[in-house]
């Protein structure tokens, strides 16, 4: 035993500073290399390959079983097929419940001092007041020639000034939307502007109607006029909504989506009113009646949203949730209902996987902004921001969200060029979403942004721990070799220790055999 130790400790000191030198940068160059090819196999396939082979071959050796359910492919492949139409990645869309700015947007600035919207949002605003709200026989009229000035106007004082010059004219129905979107600092204030400019509108409304057929200057003054009209039934909608009287605003609702598609006039469709609709809806917990509106707007051939994904999810949850146990979904596996409830979830979160942090609270809302980009933070933030009352009144609901919504990436195929259930994740809404939100307050929400695996972690601090253990040793050899010995020794000394201690129990004379075999 003495002899061991002593050859052992002859050894340590006939190391010399260039042995540890060789030793830790052969470490560090393997290591690098680990972590060379784990970085490009994630990158190409998404996963880690020591993971990967240690889940695929050595789990079943330890008997383990994949927990993987072959039933989240049964999923229907035809919604998948039809649903990859050629569509405009980054088109921003307006926000159908987008707040009103002088009642909300800037009351928040004035109690903050933050500025919620972007110049690029209202710019985008600006110009869709231009398209709504503006024709070519503008100049015939004086106070709608005000008005097409007033839009174009970057003051809002300004703005709201030619707005009142405008009312001085004529009873002008844009001018008093102006007015209850950017001067009226209550909603109620601004529910009695947008009174006063639906009685203007509805005015102008008979009157093209009956010239439209003359002349394709009085078919673009209907075009404004029908614009504005339902632009002021959408917003007095809205207001009764924020003021409570959620059954006037539904029933108004319901008269705009018939009256939406009554109409062919494209710029209807930018309205979305069924959005409002579902959420004025789900606030009287009508639940049969949002499942009529989404089995009418839930179409292959309609452009999809957060808010028809993920009230489609609720539903779904709705009838499994209450009960939902993920100790016991574990043991006896998911019912029908249960797999059809997390199959929603799954779908809606492949739409859009950023709109879960802020469902489950694990990121903090904004005000959301006028403009949204599908797929995008704005959207998840818009439907968060007034969808996330209804999840909570859903009794377990959000709880069965945070069990699976996470279980959706590793259905999505890697990389993400290829899609699932939609069109291809697109690569452009953190642009677009950083020129949308505020963010000098607000961490935009990025996708994909997988986490790296652990053992690339691993391999990288390790390439580098050993990478400075050779620097060290080249440049300090004495010290580093006093270092070494004495962390030599000391991992050494238990072993030392249970050495001794069977050498005492033992006979010497059987220790002498053992040492001679």
């Amino acid at each position: 035993m003495f002899g061991t130790e002593s050859s052992l400790s002859m050894f340590l000191n006939t190391l010399t500073p260039k042995f540890y030198v060789a030793l830790t940068g052969t470490s560090s160059l393997i290591s690098g290399l680990i972590l060379i090819f784990e970085w490009w196999y994630f990158r190409k396939y998404g996963t880690s390959f020591i993971e990967q082979v240690s889940v695929s071959h050595l789990r079943p050796l330890l008997g383990g079983v994949d927990s993987s359910s072959p039933s989240s492919s049964s999923t229907s492949n035809g919604d998948a097929d039809t649903n990859r139409q050629s569509v405009s990645e980054c088109k921003v869309w307006r926000n159908p419940l987008n707040l009103f700015r002088g009642a909300e947007y800037n009351r928040y600035t004035w109690v903050t001092g933050r500025e919620p919207l972007t110049y690029y949002d209202m710019n985008l605003s600006a110009q869709d007041h231009q398209t709504f709200f503006t024709c070519d026989s503008d100049h015939l009229r004086p106070a709608d020639a005000i008005m097409q000035k007033a839009w174009r106007e970057r003051n809002p004082q300004a703005r709201i000034s030619a707005a009142h010059e405008a009312l001085e004219l004529e009873d002008c129905a844009t001018a008093y939307i102006l007015l209850a979107e950017e001067e009226a600092t209550t909603i109620m204030e601004a529910e009695r502007l947008f009174k006063q400019a639906l009685k203007a509108g509805e005015g102008c409304y008979r009157r093209s109607q009956q010239l439209q057929h003359h002349s394709t200057q009085y078919e673009a003054q209907h075009r404004r006029d029908t614009n504005v009209l339902v632009y002021i039934k959408r917003r007095l909608a809205m207001c009764s909504r924020k003021l409570g009287r959620t059954r006037e605003a539904v029933k108004m609702m319901r008269d705009l989506c018939v009256f939406q598609l009554m109409k062919e006039f494209p710029l209807l469709s930018m309205f979305n009113i069924h959005e409002n609709l579902l959420e004025s809806l789900l606030e009287l917990q009508n639940y049969a009646d949002v499942q009529a509106v989404l089995a009418k707007y839930d179409d292959i051939s309609l452009p999809k949203s957060a808010t028809i994904c993920y009230t489609a999810a609720l539903l779904k949850a709705r009838a499994v949730s209450d009960k939902f146990s993920p100790e016991a979904a574990s043991r006896r596996g998911l019912s029908t209902a249960e797999m059809n409830a997390v199959e929603a979830i799954h779908r809606a979160v492949e739409f859009n996987p950023h709109v879960p942090k802020y469902l489950l609270e694990m990121k903090s809302l904004i005000l959301p902004p006028e403009h949204i980009l599908k797929r995008g933070d704005s959207e998840a933030i818009a439907y968060a921001f007034f969808h996330l009352q209804h999840w909570k009144r859903v009794e377990g609901a959000l709880n069965l969200l945070h069990c699976t919504w996470e279980g959706t990436f590793r259905m999505i195929p890697y990389p993400l060029e290829k899609g699932h259930l939609f069109y291809p994740y697109p690569i452009c809404t953190e642009t677009a979403d950083r020129e949308l939100l505020p963010t000098v307050f607000h961490e935009v929400s990025v996708y994909p942004k997988k986490e790296l695996p652990f053992f690339i972690l691993f391999t990288a601090g390790l390439c580098s721990f050993t990478a400075m253990l050779a620097l060290l040793t080249h440049q300090f050899p004495e010290l580093m070799g006093v270092f070494a010995k004495a962390f030599l020794s000391t991992l050494f000394a238990p072993l030392n220790f249970i050495m001794e201690k069977v050498e005492s129990i033992l006979p010497s004379s059987l220790w002498h055999q053992l040492t001679r075999i």
